[in-house]
């Protein structure tokens, strides 16, 4: 029978002194003690083997599971950690079943538990969430139905210049389009940048946005210059909600990598360098869960609308009156001048007749306000006129 729990070491010393005495037999001093003579003769070869530190009570469990993840296989999970601290159990179990097929990789969770166990895991304190927006995206099943651009959260080098990074991303494939610096966040800074990304890979159908300039302003309906040389080019400008980010979830949360994938460098030329390398590692290397482990480059295409070579000016229906927007923001209507943006100074819009006294007035084909013909006053649309049009 085993020994009692309490005090166990101060009797095993007293079997051995007993022992040792030699006025007992390995029979009757077990007897006396209640224990078997298998578990008297192991006192006495823990004693010998480890002197007093082997009467401790010594653990029961196995050295070691028949079930145990490999020391190599451990190692080699740790390598690519270490190469990559940013990434999950799941993302690197994908990445090394890419690598090596042969290998019988163990499963994320207890990919998790070597991070763990190695102290490579930062854990996230949980916090309430707010209740959701439940305004639906816009459908997108195939890449170039919708991109996101939005700018990261300034950082400063460590020459102490400034950088804002533009990005620009494919909300169905993730691929991000663009990731770069520029000088100042104006408008023609960024129709530049998303020229050229137009050039490279075509013309998606909507781009999301918040509303920060340059991609909206104050003016009727929230257009900007940007945004109007979007509507020319048949895209549809997306703004989120003023206050919820989570409506351009997909891009938040890959802002949300970038910026921890890329600390501040030592100038503007570095932190590009880095913007440049994450957006390769991203694309091309690290598997997406969104994207059934996939990488964007395995998903995304070229759109197949290309950037025109001239811009073309809107067409209205014959049902519509057109009127072009003077220098000051205003447009002729009968023997007065009304005044619609001086963002749309230029261009030509389409005044709709609802009734006998207002107009829907259209930019491109996207209603952007109604004119009160009474009061020659420029209205904003509400939401019941946009249903009242459907």
């Amino acid at each position: 029978m085993p020994w009692e729990v309490s005090g166990i070491v101060e009797k095993r010393k007293q079997f051995l002194a007993d022992y040792e005495s030699g006025e007992w037999t390995m029979t009757d001093l077990c007897r006396a003690y209640e224990i078997t003579r298998p578990t008297g003769y192991a006192v006495l070869r823990r004693y010998t083997r480890a002197g007093e530190a082997g009467l401790e009570e010594q653990s029961r469990a196995p050295k070691r599971h028949p079930n145990q993840t490999p020391t190599a296989i451990e190692e080699k999970v740790l390598a690519l950690r270490r190469k990559h601290p940013r990434w999950g159990p799941r993302t690197l179990k994908e990445l090394l079943e890419r690598q090596n097929q042969r290998i019988a990789w163990p499963a994320a969770s207890t990919i998790g538990e070597i991070l763990d166990r190695e102290g490579l895991t930062q854990h996230r304190v949980k916090r309430r969430k707010v209740e959701p927006y439940h305004q639906p995206f816009q459908t997108v099943t195939e890449p170039n139905d919708e991109w996101a651009g939005d700018f990261k959260g300034w950082i400063r080098t460590a020459d102490g210049d400034r950088v804002d990074p533009l990005t620009i991303s494919d909300s169905c494939s993730r691929y991000l389009l663009r990731c770069q610096a520029v000088e100042k966040a104006d408008g023609v800074r960024v129709q530049a940048i998303f020229e050229a990304a137009f050039r490279e890979y075509g013309m998606p159908r909507a781009i999301r946005t918040d509303n920060g300039a340059p991609f909206a302003s104050r003016a009727i309906a929230g257009l900007s210059r940007l945004s109007v040389w979007w509507i020319k080019l048949g895209i549809v400008p997306q703004r989120i909600e003023a206050g919820h980010p989570e409506q351009n979830g997909r891009h938040e949360r890959m802002h949300r990598t970038l910026k921890e994938s890329t600390p501040p460098q030592a100038n503007r030329r570095a932190q590009q360098r880095s913007f440049d390398q994450f957006r390769e590692e991203y694309n091309r290397v690290r598997p997406h869960q969104a994207l059934g482990m996939q990488t964007p480059t395995a998903i995304y295409n070229i759109s197949p609308r290309p950037f025109p070579a001239r811009l073309k000016e809107p067409e209205y229906d014959t049902t519509m009156q057109v009127r072009r927007v003077q220098k000051h923001g205003e447009f002729r209507w009968k023997t007065s001048n009304v005044f619609l943006s001086h963002v749309l100074y230029g261009e030509r819009v389409g005044l709709l007749p609802i009734d006998d006294r207002y107009c829907r007035i259209y930019f491109s084909t996207v209603p952007i306000a109604r004119l009160d013909t009474r009061k020659l006053l420029v209205e904003r649309l509400w939401d019941e006129d946009l249903k009242a049009d459907d």
